[in-house]
């Protein structure tokens, strides 16, 4: 049936589930519940599925990460994670892959990618949801959700769908451009589920001026340190400086921890005992400059730079006293920067905050108050380390939620 315009209308239907959401959560619980006998209807406004699948990973999908565990996730309720990601791992996930005949490798820290492309996970996905006979629907506008004696009632433009059972896996507020939107915050609050105030995560950081014109010169620039923020929490890995300010993945990974007007600190020689590299460089070349000796394990711009922010003095190596060979020590590992703040959900890999956990049951994803109504993915307040960990949240809470669906009476 076509409305005027040649759209077709979907005629008014029953089935068992309708998930809203056709990305990494919605595509996988859709697989699976259609595999376990569940009628499931996916309902997305997008054009096709899968969207941030396909550009995650510069096109290659870091799919997962061996190392996932629960302390790699950042909530206020830290224990909620540990239940699915121990019923669905990693590893589970990957013998999905290996099975569907899809080439991978390690990038590194444990960080698994596609071989090929991003689109070989969706196509395992979309193979999934066929062996399940799965209806996914795309570019479907949703009107309104509202709870019946028969479950819910999913209205959209020219169709009605009857289910007993609605999983909301529409993501959170990352990526605008890919069509994210407050959606699935929108239906918690309707049905009376706290909602957690929201921010981006993974997401660089800007800086004030001047500091940042004089690091705009190292725009590009990438070098290995460890970054901590205020409660404690560090990463090493290395750190991009941008014509805004920050970024790289120790700064994306640190973004998650910090609180706007907190300080970061930046040790710029995490491997490397600087006392003793100093004294054995002033005994073979006490006439070198502290710059061109820096120089050997820095990039020569910023070693520049933080001459310039006077954190490196315009010295020989012999002219350096001790008292300054300490206080450089403690300006290299101990640089204190205070961002202006992120550049926001625009370049944000994922959301922080959402669903609040304590109205979900943990080991189905199902609401405690709404009968099921499922949450999964992104639009929960569960947040992995960039690496593949958001990926295995996915996966680990749709498994969670379609084994909910499946053992229904």
């Amino acid at each position: 049936m076509v409305d005027q315009y040649g759209k077709r209308l979907f005629v008014s239907e029953q089935v068992d589930v309708v998930i809203i959401g056709a990305g990494a959560a919605g595509l996988f619980c859709a697989a699976q519940a259609g595999q376990g006998g569940r009628s499931v209807v996916v309902l997305d406004n997008g054009k096709k599925p899968g969207r941030k699948i396909l550009m995650s990973g510069g096109g290659r999908c870091n799919f997962t990460n061996m190392y996932a565990e629960p302390a790699a996730f950042v909530s206020h309720n830290p224990h909620f994670c540990k239940s699915a990601l121990a019923r669905y791992t990693q590893w589970d996930f990957i013998e999905l892959v290996s099975r569907h005949g899809i080439a991978y490798h390690e990038k590194t820290l444990g960080q698994l990618f596609c071989d090929n492309s991003a689109e070989d996970i969706v196509n395992l996905l979309l193979k999934e949801c066929d062996d399940g006979n799965v209806s996914l629907r795309m570019r479907s506008e949703i009107l309104s959700v509202e709870r019946n004696e028969g479950g819910f009632l999913v209205k959209l433009a020219g169709a009605e769908i009857q289910a007993s059972s609605l999983v909301i896996a529409s993501g959170g507020l990352s990526m605008p451009g890919l069509g994210a939107t407050p959606f699935g915050y929108k239906i918690a609050e309707q049905f009376g589920i706290n909602v957690l105030p929201t921010r981006a995560g993974l997401v660089p950081f800007t800086l004030h001026k001047p500091l940042l014109e004089v690091l705009q010169a190292l725009s590009g620039i990438a070098t290995p340190v460890t970054v901590t923020a205020e409660n404690g929490v560090s990463f090493k890995e290395s750190i991009l400086f941008t014509h805004r300010g920050l970024s790289g993945p120790a700064v994306l990974q640190l973004s998650s921890y910090w609180q706007a007007g907190e300080f970061i600190e930046i040790n710029l020689f995490p491997e490397l005992n600087i006392n003793d590299f100093l004294n054995a460089e002033r005994e073979s070349h006490p006439n070198q400059s502290l710059k061109n000796t820096l120089a050997k394990h820095l990039p020569k711009r910023l070693v520049e730079c933080l001459q310039s922010l006077d954190k490196v003095p315009e010295l020989t190596l012999k002219q350096l006293s001790s008292p300054q060979q300490q206080q450089l020590i403690d300006a290299l590992q101990q640089w204190r920067i205070q961002p202006n703040g992120t550049e926001g959900y625009r370049t944000a890999e994922v959301t922080l905050g959402g669903v609040d956990t304590k109205a979900l049951s943990s080991k189905s994803m199902e609401s405690s108050q709404v009968p099921g109504l499922y949450f999964i993915g992104e639009v929960v307040d569960v947040t992995g380390w960039l690496g593949g960990y958001n990926f295995q949240w996915a996966w680990s809470s749709a498994w969670a939620c379609a084994q909910a669906l499946v053992n229904q009476p």
